[in-house]
């Protein structure tokens, strides 16, 4: 009974690319004893409280964004962590700095730690781009919404970190400074970044 139940919950983490929080296990008919069982037995493997992942899967090759996205669904990748994704700092993000709504509670996670940001709406909903990390959708922000969410936070982050991450952005050959100045528009820092921009262009 046991092994049937084993092989049904591994199927139903097979489907959902080997990786899963304990509330989704639940809702697809896993329980969490036959998850305790499991993790006891060497089948799954515990990414961070209330995440597990079959052990003969790959171990993820961003864990702290997958799972940040998995036990945080509406957070969103930004400030520092969005420009490590993106080659745009030379910082090493030791927190993973999200975005959510404003009015909304901080997540009670353990693991991984992180840094939040609220919004309000319109600088929310702006410049999120979609991508899949070890089969898993992450929500960053575009590259230019995160330089200007860098110089929008610039007295929580430092103004060299917004300056460091404008210089590398404009060194970029697709750059777009009508998207860079649309970006600082939606956060209020067009006038504060538009004479870096005419200096450094």
């Amino acid at each position: 009974m046991i092994k049937k139940s084993f092989e049904s919950a591994e199927e139903i983490f097979r489907q959902n690319k080997g990786i899963l929080r304990t509330a989704q296990a639940k809702e697809l008919g896993v329980a969490q004893p036959t998850l305790s069982r499991m993790l006891d037995a060497g089948i799954l493997v515990k990414e961070a409280r209330g995440l597990y992942r079959l052990a003969d899967m790959p171990p993820l090759g961003k864990p702290d964004l997958v799972q940040t996205a998995m036990l945080v669904p509406n957070s969103i990748i930004c400030l520092i962590s969005a420009l490590n994704f993106h080659d745009l700092t030379t910082q090493i993000p030791y927190r993973v700095f999200i975005a959510l709504p404003r009015g909304t509670k901080k997540p009670r996670i353990d693991y991984p730690p992180l840094d939040i940001v609220h919004l309000s709406a319109k600088p929310y909903a702006a410049g999120i781009e979609k991508h899949v990390l070890d089969g898993i959708s992450v929500r960053i922000y575009r590259r230019e919404k995160t330089v200007a969410d860098c110089f929008k936070f610039r007295n929580k982050l430092g103004k060299d970190i917004a300056l460091e991450a404008l210089q590398d952005y404009l060194r970029q050959p697709n750059r777009s400074i009508d998207k860079l100045l649309e970006y600082a528009r939606v956060d209020r820092v067009e006038n504060i970044m538009r004479p870096y921009i005419e200096t450094l262009v």
